[in-house]
């Protein structure tokens, strides 16, 4: 397909939390026939591509990415990679939905701050690690609704701070488990598991809040895909906290502390990583 024959689309993407819901979109828009350059960004929410006969093809990809469980809004019409970022079409964001996401970001970061509490009441590494995966989620959201109408190079500025600051909470917490290694600190079996639950239970009110605003099978699907990386990281803490009880030791702490984490760390880059492609593209414009 040469550049002549095809042209470029941009979209809002809704749905994403995680590099891995990036990396899903991008393989589903490949697949598609005619389909060129894809590039999804976590950071800003977009997707932009480059396609031959739109008409016919677009609809394809739209329903392919739709059956993944994430919306398209379509921003502007075609247009170049450089061109003035569009807001799109977002009338499905009522104010309802609005509350909804609130409420969920209000549940993420304040419970976060309430686990990260209880994670040095517990001595708990994996709750700690749970904790900020709470806050980040959080302020992932929280970018996304308060960035809905801002253009492409104002969202990529605020979610590379927020990258780097997500960073930093994640390099601490490995910092903090690899000294427990060396300083043996066996955790509260008890607080420990029974934040982890509290913790489950406010993933699953975070999905009951947006169900009501979701239409179709593939919104609800979206629903899944946000909540179902959290809800593995809290039933990995209670687990964990089981084999601390059972095993009388402290690694099945650590190393759930270390593989939250680490899979936390992977996030943060690649919002950085897709931040900074986004500004470099905007100061091209």
């Amino acid at each position: 397909m040469s550049a002549a024959e095809s042209e470029t689309f941009r979209y809002h993407v809704a749905g994403m939390d995680c590099p891995s819901c990036a990396a899903k979109i991008e393989g589903a828009a490949r697949k598609v026939e005619g389909v060129g350059e894809v590039k999804v960004s976590i950071a800003s929410q977009t997707m932009n591509l480059t396609v031959s006969d739109p008409s016919r093809r677009l609809p394809v990809l739209e329903r392919a990415v739709a059956d993944l469980g994430y919306r398209l809004d379509r921003i502007g019409e075609a247009a170049s990679l450089d061109n003035d970022d569009k807001i799109p079409d977002l009338t499905h964001v009522t104010p309802a939905y609005k509350r909804a996401l609130w409420i969920v970001v209000s549940l993420n970061v304040g419970y976060g701050v309430i686990e990260a509490v209880g994670s040095f009441l517990a001595g708990s590494q994996a709750l700690q690690a749970d904790a900020l995966d709470f806050v980040g989620d959080g302020l992932i959201s929280f970018l996304g609704l308060i960035a809905v109408g801002w253009g492409l190079a104002a969202r990529a500025k605020a979610a590379l701070l927020q990258g780097v600051f997500l960073a930093a909470l994640g390099f601490g917490v490995i910092g903090s488990t690899a000294y427990r290694i060396f300083v043996e600190n066996q955790p509260d079996t008890g607080l420990m598991g029974g934040f982890a639950v509290v913790a489950l239970i406010i993933n699953v009110l975070s999905v009951v809040a947006l169900l009501a605003h979701r239409k179709g099978d593939s919104n609800v699907r979206a629903v899944w895909l946000f909540s179902r990386n959290d809800a593995i990281g809290n039933v990995s803490v209670i687990a964990a906290a089981g084999l601390v009880w059972l095993l009388d030791s402290h690694w099945p702490d650590l190393v759930v502390a270390f593989a939250i984490a680490g899979l936390f760390l992977q996030s943060a880059w690649s919002i950085i990583r897709d931040a900074r492609h986004d500004i470099a593209q905007a100061g091209n414009g």
